[in-house]
């Protein structure tokens, strides 16, 4: 499926995943969309046929490498991202690039925690804004953003809680357990 815009060609592919179905949409200097659905509409695209943009393919690579092995693509650059989002100096594109650089595979990070990172503590409500404006989740891992509790919080509008469950896992998060006193 190609759409014209403005300034880019769009391409989109689906990819099979352990969490559902992603549909990738880019261009050529990058990444514009990650959409998950727990549904499979579309059959898994390969993307050895040349027809697709280099981004889409390195995209494609990247996150079947991190559902093979998280930890793998710490050592992988991650692909490059061109949503419109992303290129201003809004806060929520503060706060999705400080996640996207700051925050590890197999780290999480507290709404509140981010919103220091960010620069305004009192932000908290924000952040959650930009988590569920993200345009691009796994690359710009919202998954790893928690409730100061420590409980996991939501994903995906709240349909997504055992799916982001899943992604904390499979990096080798481990909840922490507190004690009655706070321990």
């Amino acid at each position: 499926m190609i759409k014209h815009s403005s300034k880019c060609v769009l391409q989109s592919v689906f990819l099979q995943s352990p969490i559902g179905q992603l549909q990738l949409s880019g261009c050529e200097k990058g990444i514009h969309t990650v959409t998950i659905t727990k549904e499979t509409e579309h059959s898994a695209v390969t993307c050895d046929d040349g027809g697709v943009c280099a981004e889409l393919q390195r995209c494609v690579s990247w996150l079947q490498s991190y559902f093979s092995s998280a930890q793998s693509v710490t050592s992988l650059p991650p692909p490059p991202i061109h949503h419109p989002l992303l290129q201003t100096d809004s806060f929520s594109a503060c706060v999705l690039r400080i996640l996207q650089d700051q925050v590890p595979v197999g780290r999480t990070v507290s709404y509140r925690q981010l919103a220091e990172m960010a620069g305004n503590v009192q932000a908290v409500r924000a952040v959650g804004g930009a988590m569920r404006r993200n345009p691009v989740p796994l690359l710009i891992p919202c998954h790893r953003v928690l409730c100061s509790s420590g409980a996991i919080g939501g994903f995906m509008g709240g349909k997504g809680t055992e799916m982001k469950l899943w992604l904390l896992q499979h990096e080798g998060w481990e909840p922490q357990l507190r004690t009655a006193d706070g321990n």
